[in-house]
């Protein structure tokens, strides 16, 4: 993989904000100075996003990524052919069929490094079930294409204020005490060290490992996994050399001056992590998939298919997803 390469990006659902915010995205290439990027499929869908946002973008068909960089200082370049009807809003089983193949495309140029990373739009995981896709979201379907188990792809909010990472994701509170473990937490806070060293450069990565409990548990008074599970996996980290802090208590831990002491927190459970880094940095947040051999980033929304076609979506998470899928191919290819 080569950090020249250009990125491959997803088109993600055709009825969501996707189309339209890499349009937008492609618009601003000049001002805010993107790297190279191109779209897999959808040229009359991006067309049309970028119409109704009142922007001139041309779409450009190009046969091979290495054709991108010729093309995107003028047009937005769009490989292959698939393509279908841009409506607002409503989301349709062709328009799921056209993000899976775009994703499927845009992962297996990254594989056989044509494209220095993917970043792939939102999609609609409902719409994409109705197709046939069998996984609970990309992440999970990268995984298994990489040749990787689900558990070795760990998700990771990034922004400028913040980087958090969910030890469970999409679960329910009640289950979140019976899916730690030791083994857990120390196998997602090696693959984070790992990656924060690979991707982001960092030497030696500080991991701030969040406590499940009010307080931490407050010395067994408010629960027993502090004690039972997270302390032992902390002190296994740092008998491994991971500079490892915790728990600590989930209220102190993402204030400003907290946030100087460590380059990632690991959180229990998902809203542990997406509140804080939602809060501080929503249009700017980017989920980045640790542990994989391709690089991959996706904007820190959903599809809002409420607010599609109304020239209202903000691009500045997908521009944010494009430049730190740079910035870590170059740290990767460094």
């Amino acid at each position: 993989m080569s950090a020249d390469a250009p990125i491959a990006v997803s088109l993600g659902d055709p009825a969501g904000i996707g189309p339209e915010i890499i349009a937008a995205a492609w618009s601003q290439r000049k001002e805010l100075n993107l790297p190279p990027f191109f779209v897999v499929g959808g040229a009359d869908v991006l067309e049309a996003a970028a119409a109704s946002r009142k922007l001139d973008v041309m779409a450009q068909m190009i046969e091979r990524p290495s054709e991108c960089a010729a093309a995107f200082e003028r047009n937005l370049p769009v490989l292959g052919e698939a393509d279908g009807s841009f409506s607002p809003s409503s989301p349709t089983s062709e328009g799921a069929t056209l993000a899976m193949h775009s994703l499927a495309e845009a992962t297996r140029c990254a594989l056989l490094g044509q494209a220095s990373a993917v970043v792939t739009a939102p999609v609609a995981k409902a719409e994409l079930a109705k197709v046939g896709f069998e996984y609970p979201g990309q992440t999970e379907f990268l995984a298994e294409v990489c040749g990787l188990d689900a558990n070795d792809a760990v998700m990771m909010l990034a922004g400028p204020s913040l980087r958090a990472v969910p030890l469970t994701v999409h679960v329910a509170i009640k289950d979140v005490p019976d899916l730690l473990s030791e083994e857990l937490i120390i196998h997602k806070a090696q693959i984070v060290a790992a990656a924060l060293q690979r991707d982001f450069g960092i030497d030696q990565p500080r991991l701030a490992i969040c406590g499940l409990n009010p307080h931490a548990g407050e010395g067994g008074k408010f629960g027993h996994e502090e004690a039972d599970i997270i302390e032992p996996a902390i002190a296994r980290l740092r008998d491994q050399g991971i500079a490892a802090t915790g728990p600590h208590p989930g209220d102190a831990l993402f204030t400003a001056r907290a946030r100087g002491n460590y380059d990632a927190a690991l959180c229990m459970y998902h809203d542990q992590a997406l509140i804080p880094l939602k809060a501080l940095d929503f249009d700017e947040g980017v989920n980045v998939t640790l542990g994989l051999p391709i690089i991959r980033t996706s904007p820190d929304h959903g599809t809002a298919f409420d607010i599609a076609g109304k020239n209202i979506a903000d691009p500045s998470a997908m521009i944010a997803a494009l430049r730190m899928a740079a910035q870590c191919a170059a740290h990767r290819a460094g």
